[in-house]
């Protein structure tokens, strides 16, 4: 790979890590993170976060005092293009804040992709905050909703036995997956035809945008809300955003303070958080001068080697995740993540995650998965027998 002669070497960054007098904690890709593919919610801050932190305001921000928090919150709402930002304790809070403000009067549901992070990975949230009766649904295409998904599984009735649709949540990327701009916007438009509200889980929007999919402004004007994670690929300590008009904010606002997330003095956290949109991210819509194109790039080439020796792969590589198949491997969760500790690599389930920081350290973490992948199918080859799984729904967070 024409990259790996300028990525960091993993000897030298972890002998960085140890010397006197470093801050081991904001070392960037010379931590714990380099060698972590578990999740982009591994990325460890960097020392110019830590410079903004040493230089944060300390006031408070439910009196909407902090300069600090205020300045984050209104530089990603000119990001996206909306009206108001509001700074959350995670990406799960801004999306339960969001649809608890957008759903006002029951009876009311809310339609999703059936793998949404919202009713997979969200401890049943919506549910028990909001009391909306939640509609999974599959898309034909395997990939992402459609239109067509969308008008087949809509609720538009006002029959007294129906539970009608007031919400779609839509996520993207979602495992890695894309949804396009002119999908969302097709979805858009028929939502605001027939008055429902329209939520994107963008945790990883910022890999959408960076993709070249369409910028932060064309993905959020299709929303009333959206939520953006800074603590997964940009590699902040803490948080996330939610953005949408001043009066779905001023609610969230509400919302979040009765749910324990009124903050102090956040900008400890916004001032790191501040730095990572800008360093990771970029400094426009488009991300210009960002970090997470190349990540993209390096996922698909770690794909490759993966494809090349025979193997499949679960979902399409679009951004930054690779999911490997290890049932067409004849392999297991547990085979590949023993592989993976043998070579120092920390890996979980199926799914290797090429967040900035191990591309950073690409010299250090190819050449080992390729080791690990040629180990697996040379078992494959001598008809190794794969582990079997244990019952019950999969999870990402589950070993198996």
């Amino acid at each position: 790979m024409a990259h790996q002669a300028s990525s960091s070497d993993k000897a030298g960054a972890s002998a960085s890590a140890s010397a006197p007098g470093q801050h081991h904690a904001w070392i960037g890709s010379a931590g714990a993170a380099g060698t972590d593919l578990r999740s982009d919610t591994m990325t460890t801050p960097t020392a110019s976060m830590l410079a903004a932190v040493q230089s944060c305001t300390l006031l408070d921000d439910v009196f909407q005092e902090d300069p600090t928090t205020t300045d984050l919150e209104a530089h990603c709402a000119a990001l996206t293009g909306k009206e108001a930002g509001l700074f959350v304790l995670s990406g799960t809070m801004g999306n339960q804040l969001a649809l608890r403000s957008l759903l006002t009067q029951p009876p009311f549901g809310v339609l999703c992709d059936h793998r949404s992070h919202i009713i997979k990975y969200e401890a049943g949230g919506v549910s028990t905050l909001t009391g909306a009766m939640m509609k999974p649904v599959v898309p034909k295409n395997g990939v992402h909703l459609t239109l067509e998904d969308v008008k087949a599984n809509t609720y538009l009735d006002d029959d007294v036995h129906t539970c009608p649709t007031r919400v779609i949540s839509l996520e993207n990327t979602l495992n890695g997956m894309l949804m396009p701009l002119d999908e969302v916007r097709r979805i858009s438009a028929f939502a605001r035809e027939h008055g429902i509200k329209l939520h994107c889980d963008g945790a990883r929007l910022w890999e959408a945008v960076a993709s070249g999919a369409g910028s932060l402004t064309d993905f959020s004007a299709c929303f009333d809300t959206v939520t953006l994670c800074f603590s997964k690929g940009l590699g902040a300590p803490v948080g996330s955003i939610l953005v949408g008009d001043k009066t779905v904010m001023k609610q969230a606002r509400w919302v979040r303070k009765y749910m324990g997330g009124g903050l102090r003095q956040p900008g400890l956290i916004t001032a790191a958080a501040r730095v990572a949109v800008d360093e990771t991210f970029g400094k426009g819509p488009n991300g210009e001068g960002g970090l997470l194109k190349e990540t993209h790039v390096l996922a698909k080439e770690i794909a490759k080697i993966w494809t090349d020796l025979g193997g499949k792969v679960v979902y399409p590589v679009h951004t930054n995740m690779v999911w490997l198949d290890l049932d067409d491997a004849q392999s297991s969760y547990a085979r590949l993540m023993e592989l993976g500790q043998e070579a120092g690599l920390k890996i979980y389930g199926n799914r290797l995650v090429i967040h900035y920081q191990i591309y950073q350290n690409c010299g250090f973490i190819v050449p080992r998965l390729g080791t690990i992948f040629e180990t697996i199918f040379a078992e494959k080859a001598k008809g190794a027998a794969a582990s079997g799984k244990p019952d019950g729904e999969t999870s990402m967070y589950r070993a198996q």
